[in-house]
């Protein structure tokens, strides 16, 4: 390419000593300093545990009951697919500068590059914004559901004052922020086994869901596949909201730090997240629309609820303490991208 025909590396890129050998944080001369470092030890298969520990969450267990109910009826999948193709079009774009910048930073250091530090502020405040968002959005819906899991086993229960006082207090999401924060300050490398195994036990949750949906479906719940009262812009407007369904892919960038072989690696996790989670999302929805009629879909429990619909209490069981026990990761893996933001730039 032109930066090795003589055209000079961008600024930040020549004193970051970005290249395919070392592309690790180094000084203006193009030498690294030890005590810049960031350790790269993050295989492929931890940063698409990464990605899809960070994109898998609130958009399988609530956003697909509240769009087939309200927005898509059972065409919901169609949904997912017009935002996957979307979400696959900015990833091959993260894809590329990842794979050109393999540093911590994500968006801040790509704005930075191509235009300039004020662009690269505003980009990190930005994704300041999405990741304690996207962190207090999850840990605040992971409590409500352990209120409705307590209070659905027991409504007299006295935990049910403690967890919820009221006054718009969600104890269980400050304990659920905290001890995510604790274990990060053990640092990635360390917490990279707990997002290994809970990103796992994410996919393997949602194969179920949509597998044993599959099963229980029938024709007639998937006609008329578009309602008359949703229409094709019913269709459009549930793949607006599942976008919201598909952030958390770029947090491989904010990692690539720490990566192995990061050029390469980097580029690929992406796109096998984006591919995983896609797939992922659109059979789970084909599988909740055909086993519910989408009027009785639920609106915040759509898989747990559907499977009590037809009768199968333990498979809503396995899905209710399921979605306690994964969501928690997405707001383990969402917080862990911040202090990489704050590393890059206080390095600048």
């Amino acid at each position: 390419s032109s930066h090795h025909q003589g055209n000079p590396l961008p600024s930040k890129a020549r004193r970051m000593g970005v290249s395919e050998q070392s592309p690790l944080i180094g000084g203006s001369d193009g030498h690294r300093d030890d005590h810049e470092e960031l350790h790269r030890h993050l295989s492929l298969f931890d940063l698409v545990c990464i990605g899809v520990g960070a994109t898998v969450g609130s958009g399988v267990f609530v956003l697909i009951g509240l769009i087939a109910h309200t927005s898509a009826g059972p065409a919901v999948f169609l949904s997912w697919g017009i935002a996957g193709i979307a979400a696959l079009a900015s990833g091959l774009c993260y894809a590329e500068l990842g794979g050109r910048f393999p540093e911590a930073g994500s968006s801040y250091l790509y704005a930075k590059e191509t235009m300039g530090e004020l662009a690269s502020v505003i980009a990190a405040a930005c994704l300041t914004l999405e990741y304690t968002g996207s962190a207090s959005a999850v840990a605040r819906s992971w409590g409500d559901k352990v209120v409705e899991y307590i209070r659905s086993r027991d409504s007299e229960s006295f935990l049910i004052s403690i967890l919820d006082p009221g006054l718009g207090i969600n104890p269980c999401a400050f304990v659920v922020s905290l001890g995510s924060v604790l274990l990060l300050l053990e640092g990635v490398k360390e917490s990279k086994s707990v997002t290994n195994f809970f990103s796992s036990l994410n996919v393997s949750l949602v194969m179920f869901m949509a597998v044993m949906s599959m099963i229980l479906a029938k024709k007639e719940n998937l006609t008329p596949l578009i309602p008359p009262e949703f229409g094709a812009a019913g269709i459009l407007r549930g793949a607006t909201s599942s976008f919201f369904g598909y952030i958390g892919f770029d947090e491989i960038c904010c990692v690539s730090g720490e990566a192995k072989n990061p050029s390469k690696n980097v580029p690929r996790a992406i796109i096998l997240t984006l591919i995983i989670v896609t797939s992922l999302y659109i059979s789970a929805s084909l599988g909740l629309a055909g086993m519910v009629p989408y009027e009785e879909i639920s609106e915040t429990s759509g898989f747990p609820n559907g499977f009590r619909y037809v009768g199968h209490g333990w498979a809503a069981d396995i899905t209710a303490v399921g979605e306690l026990a994964v969501l928690p990761l997405v707001v383990l893996v969402t917080i862990m991208a911040q202090p990489r933001l704050c590393y890059a730039m206080s390095v600048d």
